[in-house]
């Protein structure tokens, strides 16, 4: 109970650093994607379930925020935590390489139901420019970012198996 509450304490600083703090960076051209990043780290490590609760708290964050049809974030999320929980079977705690795949395919994925869903929808059919302009530097910056939080996240998963460990040593 203490992991996920920790977690949802994370994903609330993610979305507020998210929408607060790198809008207001003027040399930044894109933001990395910190709930993109959380949803997925958490399904990859924890597991389908938790990546579906971290996905829907995600979602729900996003939807709340952001105007437009409710539920639109929280589907994509709510899948993304699902899909990424699959890969738990994979998962290696050094094991750099998948998490950094996972990273791009999941914000691509990303970016590409925005496109479709929020510009092809209203005839805006530029995708070159939307892609170079908008989807590859997010990628870079979602990518770098996420060596560094998926070793913090990492860092606390850790050490909560420790201590759930020992919790369980002394009851037995």
């Amino acid at each position: 109970m203490r992991r996920i509450l920790v977690n949802v304490v994370m994903l609330i600083l993610a979305f507020t650093v998210q929408i607060c703090v790198f809008p207001q960076i003027s040399f930044l051209s894109a933001a990395p994607n910190l709930l993109l990043i959380l949803v997925f780290t958490g399904g990859f490590i924890e597991g389908r379930e938790r990546g579906m609760l971290y996905g829907l708290i995600a979602g729900l964050f996003l939807d709340l925020f952001y105007s437009g049809p409710f539920g639109f974030y929280t589907l994509f999320f709510i899948n993304l935590g699902y899909v990424n929980g699959i890969f738990t079977k994979y998962y290696y705690e050094d094991y750099i390489t998948l998490p950094l795949v996972l990273c791009l395919a999941n914000d691509l994925a990303y970016n590409l139901y925005i496109y479709i869903f929020r510009f092809l929808i209203r005839n805006r059919l530029n995708f070159g420019h939307y892609f170079v302009n908008i989807i590859l530097p997010e990628i870079i910056f979602t990518m770098v970012t996420t060596l560094f939080v998926y070793r913090f996240f990492l860092f606390i998963n850790r050490k909560f198996t420790e201590w759930e460990q020992r919790r369980d040593s002394r009851l037995v």
